[in-house]
């Protein structure tokens, strides 16, 4: 019989693991729902971005500023930048993929992280790319491992520092390493998303290795600590060459409207953003400090959730550990794609939240 014809992906698309996002709904019949699976501001979005939003109904029927540029004006103006530098984007996960569809040819390689953000290797993937994998050192980036894996057919390197899931980091001196040992070819990309939560004085998010070299790119996004996750708002800082290469790669009006506004107005509310640190490092400390009361070992972490490693028991392993929160309400990240088979990582929410969580917790390696 005669083979239906019919339209086939590219080659390797198959072959890419769609990305999972964090879970949002828990067991049937739960009255109350704490979701802290997805590394959400636990304060909500600053009341400036709201306002925002509700003004730009008024004019929904026109097309946003294609360039953003009332929105790279107010990051610029924030962070001392040159707005000429700067592109924003439907998520910082937008500029990720634009990056390896400017600079991977098929069979180029891309490197990242062992336990490095899932949507670098579908990226890789996506645009052709072979994806490579470094080695960490205690859930660290190690960047002996990542220069080790470079070849002559190395063309991005991506680092998150913090990085997701682990919330560990590298300070400015071993990222200045990294970079001084890649050839000038190779494009560094610093995922920086969780920048803002930061407290370490060795520690810098990138800016001031984009200003001096030509081949760094740092990402940031509005999802974490501005709070607008619904919005989808990311942005990078660049060289004028990458930039220019992105806008000509990029969709026409890739931001939208409301997003514009909501941004310009997030970036301006600082109150808000240090509210939400100020919230988060009194929580980050003492979740850490709780479950270590609990006998769990926790990774240190510098950014706005915790990874919680459990013991190698079924009865007490991290699934049934999941599986026990959900029945509670008590939404939590599985991170088996990560290489963690056996951890739980959780964002940092608000007090109601974290204290159910340390209770359930107790009570589940009670029984």
């Amino acid at each position: 019989m005669e083979k239906t014809l019919r339209p086939e992906p590219r080659k390797g698309v198959m072959d890419i693991a769609a990305y999972v996002p964090g879970k949002s709904t828990a067991a049937a019949g739960v009255e109350k729902i704490h979701k802290l699976s997805s590394n959400e501001n636990p304060l909500g979005a600053s009341p400036a971005a709201k306002e925002a939003v509700r003004r730009i109904t008024e004019t929904m029927e026109f097309y946003p500023d294609g360039a953003a540029t009332r929105l790279r004006t107010a990051i610029a103006e924030r962070h001392g930048l040159n707005p000429a530098n700067i592109i924003c984007s439907n998520g910082s996960d937008e500029v990720i993929g634009l990056l390896t569809q400017t600079y991977l040819n098929p069979g180029d390689e891309g490197i990242f992280t062992e336990h490095g953000f899932l949507v670098y290797k579908i990226y890789i993937q996506a645009a052709g790319g072979v994806p490579i994998v470094a080695r960490e050192s205690r859930e660290t980036a190690d960047v002996d491992a990542i220069l080790a894996a470079v070849t002559p057919r190395t063309k991005i390197v991506f680092i998150a520092n913090p990085n997701n899931p682990t919330g560990t980091y590298l300070p400015l001196e071993e990222v200045r390493r990294l970079h001084a040992g890649l050839p000038g070819n190779v494009l560094l990309v610093i995922d920086a998303a969780y920048a803002e939560y930061v407290r370490r004085n060795d520690y810098e998010a990138g800016i001031e290795l984009v200003s001096s070299a030509e081949n760094v790119v740092m990402t940031r996004t509005f999802s974490k600590i501005h709070g607008l996750g619904g919005m989808r708002i990311g942005w990078a800082y660049g060289p004028a060459q990458v930039v220019d290469a992105l806008n000509r790669v990029r969709a026409p009006f890739n931001v939208n409207a409301a997003a514009i506004e909501a941004g310009v107005a997030a970036m301006g509310d600082r109150g808000h953003v240090e509210r939400t640190v100020l919230h988060n490092e009194k929580w980050l400390s003492w979740l850490s400090e709780e479950f270590r009361k609990l006998g769990l070992r926790v990774t240190p972490s510098v950014a706005n959730f915790l990874l919680i490693h459990f013991p190698e028991d079924i009865k007490h392993s991290a699934a049934a550990a999941d599986d026990y929160l959900l029945a509670r309400g008590y939404i939590l990240r599985r991170v088996g794609a990560y290489g963690f088979p056996n951890a739980l990582r959780m964002t940092v929410g608000s007090e109601e939240a974290n204290r159910g969580v340390v209770a359930a917790l107790t009570e589940f390696l009670k029984d």
